[in-house]
This record gives C-alpha cells, sequence and structure tokens, in this order.
C-alpha cells in the first residue's frame, strides 16, 4: 500500500486505476509514465502500459485495492488515482461510482481527486443516475448507514492546469462540477495564470476565486455554482524538466492571499529562477533572492548552457535539481490548505 507519500500536499496515494494516455503539455514528462516504464515494469498491474516513460493509452482498473482506505486508522488526506485518472473515457462509469462509494463509507478521511479529463467529471458528477449508483453502492456496503450527503463533503475535486489556455478550459468545468471542495493543481507550471479573469466560451470573465461571473467590461452579472477553494502550485522536476518562472507561482499566492484562499507551494522543481543576467560585466547570473549566497553566482559560456534558462524578461533560472531548488517562495514555505470536513463516527 502507497502509505507515506512523498507528494507534498498528501498522506497517502491511492493508484485504484493505471495507466493513462497523453492530453495537453503538462503531460509531457509524467511522472507516473516514468515511473510505470521504470521501476514499476516489473509488477503485473504495470506490466505493458508504458516505454520509455510515455503512457500507450491501456487502462487498468483494480477493484481489489476499493478497501485500501480501511487499513488506514488514523485520518488522512488520500490521493486517489495517483497513478492514473479516474475519469479517463476507459474507466467504466460503474467503477467511478464505487469509487465513489468507497470515499462515502471512509468519511474518516479526506480523498483528494485530480483530473485532466474535466468534461468527463463534470457530466458523470451531474448525472442523477450516477448519484444514485454511488448511492446504493455504498448502501449495499454498509446498510445501516444513512445515505451520504451529495456532493461527499470529504471529498475535494481538482483539476490540473498548467497555463492559462487550460486553466479557462478545465477550471472551468470544475466550478460547474457538484463538489464539497473545488481545487486547482498548477503544476508542472508552465506559464502565468490569472484564476481571477479566465475567459469562458461565451466571452464572459470568471474569478474563479470567489465564484463571480462578469461581462467583458467587469460588471457582475451572475454567480457561479461555486469556486475555487485551494490551488496547489509547483515547478516540473524529473527527466526533460521544464523551468518555472517565479512570477508565475507568486502571482497565483498573491491572488489567493487576495481572495483568502489557501496556498500551497510544492516546490521549485529541477530549476530555481530569479536571477539577472550580467553579461557585460563578467559577473554570470546573480540571485535577486538567495539568503546567505547559498547558490552563489552561475557563470558559463555564451547563451546554450545545459544548465541555464533565460527568459525574455532577463530573469534566468539555473537547474539544480530538485532538493537544492527547495519549496520556498520567497523565503518560506506555503503550506496552507482547505478545512477539513470531520465525520461523526459511531
Amino acid at each position: 500500500m502507497s502509505d507515506g507519500s512523498k507528494i507534498e500536499w498528501t498522506d497517502a496515494s491511492w493508484p485504484l486505476t493505471v495507466g493513462c494516455d497523453h492530453v495537453s503539455p503538462g503531460c509531457d514528462n509524467c511522472y507516473a509514465a516514468m515511473l510505470t516504464s521504470g521501476r514499476l515494469k516489473h509488477l503485473p498491474e504495470y506490466a505493458g502500459l508504458a516505454e520509455h516513460g510515455k503512457f500507450n493509452g491501456t487502462v487498468r482498473c483494480l477493484p481489489e485495492r476499493l478497501d485500501w482506505p480501511s487499513k488506514w486508522r488514523k485520518p488522512k488526506r488520500i490521493f486517489v488515482c495517483s497513478m492514473s485518472d479516474l475519469f479517463h473515457e476507459l474507466v467504466p462509469s460503474e467503477f467511478i461510482a464505487r469509487v465513489f462509494a468507497a470515499m462515502a463509507n471512509y468519511p474518516q478521511h479526506t480523498f483528494q481527486v485530480l483530473t485532466k479529463r474535466h468534461g468527463r467529471m463534470k457530466a458523470l458528477l451531474n448525472e442523477n443516475a450516477f448519484k444514485l449508483a454511488v448511492m446504493r453502492q455504498a448502501s449495499s456496503a454498509h446498510p445501516m448507514w444513512m445515505s451520504p450527503m451529495w456532493p461527499l463533503p470529504n471529498v475535494w475535486l481538482g483539476v490540473s492546469a498548467e497555463d492559462q489556455h487550460w486553466a479557462e478550459i478545465r477550471v472551468h468545468a470544475l466550478l460547474q462540477t457538484p463538489a464539497a471542495e473545488r481545487w486547482v493543481s498548477a503544476e508542472p507550471l508552465l506559464g502565468p495564470i490569472d484564476l481571477r479573469n479566465l475567459k469562458a466560451r461565451n466571452g464572459a470573465l470568471i474569478d474563479a476565486l470567489c465564484g463571480d461571473v462578469k461581462s467583458t467590461d467587469g460588471t457582475i452579472y451572475a454567480a457561479c455554482p461555486g469556486s475555487v477553494t485551494w490551488v496547489v502550485a509547483g515547478g516540473e522536476s524529473g527527466r526533460g524538466a521544464r523551468p518555472m518562472h517565479p512570477d508565475w507561482a507568486r502571482s497565483l499566492r498573491d491572488q489567493c492571499q487576495d481572495a483568502r484562499v489557501p496556498f500551497l507551494f510544492k516546490q521549485h522543481g529541477n530549476w530555481i529562477g530569479g536571477w539577472r543576467a550580467d553579461y557585460d560585466q563578467g559577473e554570470g547570473f546573480h540571485p535577486v533572492s538567495d539568503p546567505g549566497n547559498r547558490l552563489g553566482a552561475w557563470h558559463w559560456p555564451g547563451d546554450n548552457h545545459p544548465a541555464a534558462h533565460q527568459w525574455p524578461d532577463g530573469t534566468a533560472a539555473m537547474r539544480v535539481g530538485k532538493k537544492a531548488a527547495g519549496r520556498e517562495l520567497d523565503g518560506r514555505t506555503w503550506d496552507e490548505y482547505p478545512r477539513v470536513w470531520t465525520a461523526a463516527l459511531a
């Protein structure tokens, strides 16, 4: 069992489905695909799902793992389908209903669901037939229990959004999905994201952090069914990791601070940015903010050093590895969470 997860924002992983395929640039260096084609490939459940760090589109459901939460006595935050996507088109709706029923039957835990298949999530969770299937499954497992509340109060539904384009598509669908908590994972963060001004297909502007919908002139004319109540951001790590401009993370943090929405900064990733170029004086790159000169100046000949990157604004980054880059943003860690719903257990 995947107790004691190394993922900074969760306590345990619950890989109920394995295998996936590519849907957007955020998938390019998928950690799950790399693990599946690497050190996990000898395990029967992972065999033949990925090669050379890429999934091949095959998906397997693992119903024998549905009881894993029963083995964790203390309340935990549990990442659901950490090695796949629960809402992948090859996962039967009946199995997704069983997963939701299992989450309903373990109210002491908080379940964190994350998807890039925003359309299917929105459609399923708005279907009465799906809700009834969840209720039947939950009641059959515990016939003496009352029917669970809907949406399930211990389930956080989230979408991945690597840049503004995908945030406008996925977060818009998330806001129309019944959920106790809605969250956005901006990881890997590949570009700036403004959650306060997402453009809907009809041209309206959506403030995802407080649920307002505005006309193009900024006038509020309607309210979304809900808002985003948690944001996680982080740079990319692993082989082929792409650099994250620190201002992209700062912007999301500031948006959350202004809206009083919890914010968690997971990591800088393999790169750490915040340097300015000073070629003319031969001084290399110097950190804008590096208490104690921990990393010092960074020198290389020319602009094409494999461990260097420079954005058009003159800010530079260097590849130092995930551990050296760390998790601090402007001198501190950000580990904020929504309030956890607590069940009254008999």
